[in-house]
Order: structure tokens, then C-alpha cells, then sequence
């Protein structure tokens, strides 16, 4: 097998079209300390490598589990799960998860050195817990837990985490913004979760779209996106300053073609596109606010 094909391989493992669940709330948690002029950029770089490294971990432990429970099999119509297909062993794939947790760690002791014990039990519980979300024996995935999993990790955690790496306090803003990526993350996972409704169910692969059916999955989709939106709104009613924060409206109009898609099929592989259009869509929202929160209206 050439380079290229290895590479590409290692690359469909960790899913690269979901990283920007990771980056988003680092972003936003950069823009809140930038503006009160207590930024460290050694720290935000660190903590975006961290994020994306758990990230990836999270979904090369999700390829691995799932393959080894048998719920991904042959049928499912989701992008290739290599392990499942043969493209990485199973044994490669267990050493590429420990060299990511050893990347993780080596790049965590910088950031638990300026942060404390906080910093310390913020990398802990995400690390296990994305181990948890497929593995173990009660994985969080299979038990529809992933969704506040992913809710709280992939939001106000990393946001917040963020946030006093850099200033070494925690804020009422930090965990209120970081909704905004932990619910568009949610609909992210929404997305994933009916797309495999149908695998998942026969695997017993208890996510919350198959304990409560397709148009729960649908609803979660839309209300995840819309609340997120008003997240600048709640922060300014809890006591700050109105800001350009609130263009992440914008997102609503970005929304629209994906939601008509969800709402109307919701099932089959054309999820794949709209998975990754909600990936991009949590990248422009970390940006929007970020940027507009240096602004006053």
C-alpha cells in the first residue's frame, strides 16, 4: 500500500469533516479573554491542538469500538469505517490511538503547568470520556448519553477550559458561550445518529434518535441550530454589553437548505453532505462571534 493510501486511510479514521466541533469553542474561548486583554496565544495554540487531538481520538476509539461490538458492518450508509473495512487493522488502530493519547499528554503538561489542577481534571474527564463514548461497558454512545456528552464537552467545557488557561478565572460568559458549539456539535451528531438510524437499531446501538425515532433526531437538529443562535442574546441579558456577537443570526440563513433536507428525507447517505455543511456551519458561527464580541453595538 503506497504512502498516499495510508495516509489518506489514517485521515478517513479520524473524520475530519467533525474537527470543527473541536476548534469552535477554542475560538471562541480565544475571543472572550482577547477582548478583556488577557489572551496567552502559547496557551490558545496548545489547547487547539489538544482539542483537535481528543477529537481525533474520540473518533478513532469510535471506529475501533464500533467495529469490534459489530455495529458497523457492510450496510451502513455513512462515509467508510476503516477498521470495518480492513483499510486498518484493528491492532494499527489501537496503536494509533495510543500515540494520539501520548501526543495528548505531552502537549496537556504545558497547559496543566499555567492552569492548575482545573486544567488537569478538564483533560482527564475529556480524555475518558471520549474513550467512554463508544467503549467500556457502559459506553455513553450506546445508552443516549452521547448527546449531553457532547453538549457539555464540546461546549461550555472547552470554551471555559479555554477561557482560564489563558486568564487563570472562570466567567459566567465562557460557559454561556460555549452552548452555542456544544448545541451546533449536538446537531452535528444528530445528523450522524439518522443517517445510522437504521444500523444502529439493529446493532442495539441505543443513541437517542433510535430510543425516540427520526423526528426526534429532526427536531434536535433544528432546535440545536436555532438555540444556538440566541446564545449572544442570554449572555447579554445576564449583564453584558450587547455586541456584534448577535450577527451569529446569520447562521439561520446559512441554515435554511439543511434544515428543508433534514426535515424533508432525513435518512440515507445525502446526510453525509449535510454533516459536513453542519461542520462548516460551527466554524463560521465560532467566527462570527468571535470576531463580533471585540465590538460593541
Amino acid at each position: 500500500m503506497g504512502n498516499s493510501k495510508i495516509i489518506k486511510n489514517w485521515l478517513s479514521a479520524v473524520r475530519p469533516k467533525t474537527l470543527p466541533a473541536a476548534a469552535g469553542p477554542v475560538i471562541i474561548g480565544f475571543a472572550l479573554a482577547y477582548r478583556e486583554g488577557l489572551h496567552h496565544f502559547p496557551s490558545v495554540f496548545l489547547a487547539a491542538l489538544v482539542a483537535l487531538l481528543i477529537q481525533a481520538g474520540t473518533n478513532m476509539v469510535n471506529d475501533y469500538a464500533d467495529f469490534k461490538k459489530g455495529t458497523d458492518t457492510e450496510t451502513r450508509v455513512g462515509p467508510v469505517r476503516v477498521t470495518q473495512a480492513g483499510l486498518i487493522t484493528p491492532g494499527r488502530m489501537k496503536a494509533g490511538m495510543l500515540v494520539v493519547l501520548i501526543l495528548i499528554i505531552i502537549f496537556s503538561i504545558p497547559l496543566i503547568l499555567r492552569g492548575g489542577v482545573p486544567i488537569l481534571i478538564i483533560g482527564v474527564l475529556s480524555i475518558i470520556s471520549g474513550i467512554l463514548y463508544t467503549a467500556g461497558p457502559f459506553p455513553l454512545g450506546y445508552n443516549g448519553l452521547g448527546d449531553i456528552f457532547v453538549l457539555i464537552f464540546f461546549g461550555p467545557v472547552a470554551t471555559a477550559g479555554t477561557y482560564y488557561v489563558q486568564t487563570l478565572e472562570l466567567s459566567l460568559n465562557s460557559v454561556l458561550a460555549g452552548l452555542g458549539p456544544g448545541l451546533i456539535s449536538v446537531a452535528i451528531l444528530s445528523i450522524n445518529n439518522l443517517r445510522d438510524y437504521e444500523n444502529d437499531k439493529t446493532a442495539g446501538k441505543n443513541t437517542l434518535v433510535v430510543i425516540f425515532g427520526r423526528s426526534f433526531g429532526k427536531a434536535e437538529y433544528l432546535v440545536s441550530i436555532v438555540i444556538a443562535t440566541f446564545i449572544p442574546i442570554i449572555i447579554f441579558l445576564s449583564g453584558e454589553r450587547m455586541n456584534y456577537s448577535v450577527m451569529v443570526y446569520l447562521l439561520l440563513i446559512l441554515s435554511i437548505k439543511p434544515i428543508k433536507i433534514v426535515v424533508k428525507d432525513g435518512s440515507g447517505a445525502v446526510l453525509n453532505d449535510i454533516l459536513a455543511i453542519t461542520g462548516r456551519m460551527l466554524l463560521v458561527y465560532a467566527l462570527i462571534f468571535a470576531i463580533g464580541w471585540q465590538y460593541p453595538i
